[in-house]
């Protein structure tokens, strides 16, 4: 079993950055590949971003170029660099543990794919 715990989110002005950060515990955690995604009031859930194994990443369109997934798999933790943030980024996010291997890119961005789950940061981008 694996537990997730977000940090890091807080209120940005556009045009600013901020990192989040997904600490890990319970299971080897470069045994996953991790996953980002986001949830606006009254939207669906979202995929922002994957980082496998190796630390090779797959973003959504909206955020490439912006954003930046990493992994320190010796500090149990995955990030999300985000860059020239817009209002539009305004969501909580979560980080999320995937057990798969050789994922498809449609397979990496849909939620059931994540078996865990963390309970997710707050961030808000005021214009």
């Amino acid at each position: 079993q694996v537990q997730l715990v977000e940090s890091g989110g807080g209120l940005v002005q556009a045009g600013g950055s901020l990192r989040l950060s997904c600490a890990a515990s319970g299971r080897t955690f470069s045994s996953y590949a991790m996953g980002w995604f986001r949830q606006a009031p009254g939207k669906e859930r979202e995929f922002v971003a994957r980082i496998n194994r190796s630390g090779i990443t797959y973003y959504a369109d909206s955020v490439k170029g912006r954003f930046t997934g990493s992994r320190d798999n010796a500090k149990n933790t995955a990030y999300l660099h985000m860059n020239s943030l817009k209002p539009e980024d305004t969501a909580v996010y979560y980080c999320a543990a995937d057990y798969g291997a050789s994922r498809s890119l449609s397979d990496s961005a849909y939620p059931p794919s994540y078996a865990y789950w963390g309970q997710g940061t707050q961030v808000t981008v005021s214009s």
